[in-house]
C-alpha cells in the first residue's frame, strides 16, 4: 500500500495544530476560571492526580508504540490478515492493561493523602476524587482503544484530532457551566469521565468507517508474538523513564512544597507544555511517515531528512524560546498577579529545558519510528533516576529552581548523549555523528544570540503590562526570524525545508515567489 507521506503529514499537522491551539486557549480559560471560582489549591490537586495516573499508566508498557510499529510493514505490503491479527492482539493486551491499572490504582488509594503537603480544600474527599480520575484512565483502555492504532499506522491522526475537537468542545462547555453555576469540582471531574467515553466510541466508529476490512480477528504466529513481546519488554524501561521524568517533578513539589507552590509552578509549566504539545503534533504527524521511509528509502535519504527536521525544529523552538524569555513575567502578572510569580532564573531554566526537550523529542521520534528500543532500553530509566535523585536533593536547597535544573542537567549529561550514540550506531553510520553535532551546535549558538538580542531590545521598552506584551510579542516574531534567515539562508537544510513547505502547500510558495519577482 503506497502511503503519500507528505500529504498525510500535511493533513495531520494542520488538524493537529488546530487541536493543540484549541487545547491551549480553552484550557487556559478553564484554568483561569478555576483560579478565580474555586481557588489555586484545586489546580494543585488536578496536577497531582494527573501525575499519579501517569505513573499507573506504566502498565501500558509501550504496547501502543510496539503494535503501531508492527503494522508499518504489513500496511506497506497490504497484508490485511496480519493487520487484523495485530488488532486482535492489541485488543487483548489493552483489556489486561486496564485491569492492571485498576488494581494498581486501588492498591495506591490508602497512600494518596501522604503525597500532599499542607491542607486540602475542605469540601474535597481526596479518595473519591482520586477514584473518579482512576475510572477515566481505566475506561480509556477498555473502550475500543485498540482501534486508534489503525489510524496511527496509516498516518491518519487527523481523524483523531477532529474527534477530539468535537468532544473537547462539549467537555469545556459543560465544565465551565458547572464551575460557574455549581462551583463544584466533583462535577468538573465527572465530565472528564463522560467525555473520555465519548471520545473512544466516536474514534472507534470513525476507524471502522474508514477501514472496514480491518477487524480484530485472527491469530499471529508465535514467533511474531514473541518479537512483539520483546519490543514491549524493551519499551518498559523507556516507559518507566518517561513517567518518572514527567511525574516526579510534580509529585516531589507536592510532597515537599505543597499544593499552592505546585499550582504556581504548573501555571508556568502549563504554557511550556502547551507549546510542546503544538510541536509534538508535528512529530506525531510524521512518525508513521518516517517509519515507512526507513523501510523503503536509503540511509542517505533518511539522514538528510533528519538534518532537515532538526533544522526546522531548531528554528521553531528558537523563536519560542525568545517568546518565553521576554513574555513570561508580564503575562503572568496580568494573568495571576504579582504574588504568583516565580524568579526570573526559573524562567531561564524553563527556556533551556524547552529547547533541549524539542531536539530530544525529534531524536526520540526517529528512535521510535525505527524501533530502536532494545538498544535504548536502559537510557530513559537511568536518565529518569538521575533526575529523581537530583530532584530529591536539590528541592531541599533551591526549591522550584532545583527541580527544573535537575531535569535540565539529567537530560544534557545523560539522556541526549546516550540517545545520539544509539541512533548513530544502529540507524545511521557513526561517521555521520560529527557532522550532525556540528550543525546542532551552530543552531544552539544562533538561538543563543537571537534570544539575547531579542531580550535586550525588549528590555529597552517600558510600558504597562498589556501593551508591553503586544509590543514584545511583535518583536519576538520579527527579530529571531530575521536573525535565523540571515544565518541560515545559504544552508542546504534551509533550501530543503522551503521545498518541503512548498510541497506541503501544493506549490503556493513558488507561485508567491514568481509574483514577487
Amino acid at each position: 500500500m503506497k502511503i503519500n507521506r507528505t500529504k498525510n503529514a500535511s493533513r495531520n499537522i494542520i488538524y493537529g495544530v488546530i487541536l493543540k491551539t484549541y487545547q491551549l486557549i480553552i484550557p487556559f480559560v478553564m484554568r483561569t476560571a478555576m483560579i478565580y471560582l474555586l481557588g489555586v489549591q484545586y489546580l494543585g490537586l488536578n496536577s497531582l492526580f494527573t501525575s499519579i495516573l501517569q505513573v499507573l499508566n506504566l502498565a501500558e508498557l509501550g504496547v501502543g508504540s510496539a503494535m503501531v510499529y508492527s503494522m508499518y510493514k504489513p500496511i506497506a505490503e497490504d497484508d490485511t490478515t496480519t493487520i487484523c491479527a495485530l488488532m486482535r492482539l492489541y485488543k487483548i493486551y489493552y483489556r489486561v492493561i486496564g485491569l492492571v491499572v485498576c488494581a494498581a490504582g486501588l492498591v495506591l488509594l490508602p497512600f494518596i493523602p501522604k503525597l500532599i503537603s499542607g491542607n486540602v480544600p475542605s469540601d474535597i474527599n481526596v479518595y473519591v476524587l482520586y477514584l473518579m480520575n482512576l475510572a477515566a484512565t481505566v475506561l480509556s483502555y477498555w473502550l475500543f482503544a485498540y482501534k486508534n492504532s489503525i489510524l496511527q499506522a496509516h498516518q491518519r491522526v487527523d481523524i483523531t484530532s477532529k474527534v477530539m475537537i468535537l468532544t473537547e468542545t462539549i467537555k469545556y462547555v459543560l465544565q465551565f457551566a458547572v464551575l460557574a453555576i455549581f462551583h463544584n469540582y466533583y462535577y468538573f471531574v465527572i465530565i472528564i469521565l463522560l467525555t473520555q467515553i465519548m471520545t473512544n466510541i466516536i474514534t472507534a466508529i470513525a476507524s471502522d468507517k474508514m477501514y472496514p476490512k480491518f477487524q480484530a480477528k485472527g491469530n499471529l504466529p508465535k514467533e511474531e508474538i514473541q518479537q512483539i513481546n520483546h519490543r514491549i519488554r524493551d519499551l518498559f524501561t523507556s516507559k518507566i523513564g518517561a513517567v518518572i521524568v514527567n511525574s516526579a517533578d510534580t509529585i516531589v513539589i507536592s510532597a515537599f512544597l505543597g499544593l499552592t507552590v505546585l499550582a504556581i509552578y504548573q501555571n508556568y509549566f502549563y504554557l511550556i507544555t502547551a507549546m510542546i504539545g503544538l510541536i509534538t503534533t508535528v512529530f506525531a504527524s510524521v512518525t508513521a511517515g518516517i517509519g515507512n521511509s526507513i523501510i523503503v528509502e536509503t540511509e542517505e535519504k533518511n539522514f538528510k531528512d533528519l538534518q532537515k527536521f532538526t533544522f526546522i525544529i531548531a528554528w521553531i523552538a528558537g523563536v519560542c524560546v525568545s517568546c518565553f524569555l521576554c513574555l513570561f513575567q508580564p503575562f503572568m502578572r496580568v494573568w495571576v498577579g504579582e504574588n504568583l510569580l516565580l524568579d526570573f532564573s526559573v524562567v531561564i531554566c524553563f527556556c533551556i529545558y524547552f529547547f533541549m526537550l524539542e531536539i530530544n523529542q525529534l531524536l526520540n521520534t526517529y528512535k521510535d519510528a525505527a524501533g530502536i528500543w532494545h538498544e535504548d532500553r536502559f537510557r530513559p530509566l537511568v536518565t529518569a533516576l538521575a533526575n529523581l535523585g537530583m530532584n530529591l536533593v536539590m528541592v531541599q536547597f533551591w526549591g522550584i529552581y532545583g527541580i527544573i535544573l535537575s531535569t535540565v542537567l539529567s537530560m544534557f549529561f545523560v539522556g541526549m548523549p546516550w540517545l545520539l550514540h544509539n541512533l548513530f550506531t544502529v540507524l545511521f553510520d557513526k561517521k555521520l555523528l560529527g557532522e550532525y553535532l556540528r550543525k546542532l551546535m551552530l543552531y544552539v549558538v544562533v538561538v543563543f544570540v537571537s534570544t539575547c538580542t531579542t531580550y535586550w531590545i525588549c528590555s529597552l521598552i517600558l510600558l504597562p503590562d498589556i501593551p508591553l506584551i503586544i509590543v514584545r510579542l511583535t518583536i519576538c516574531c520579527i527579530i529571531p526570524n530575521l536573525i535565523f534567515l540571515i544565518a541560515y539562508h545559504r544552508m542546504d537544510e534551509f533550501k530543503g525545508s522551503m521545498k518541503l513547505a512548498d510541497k506541503m502547500m501544493k506549490g503556493k510558495i513558488q507561485v508567491l515567489k514568481k509574483l514577487g519577482a
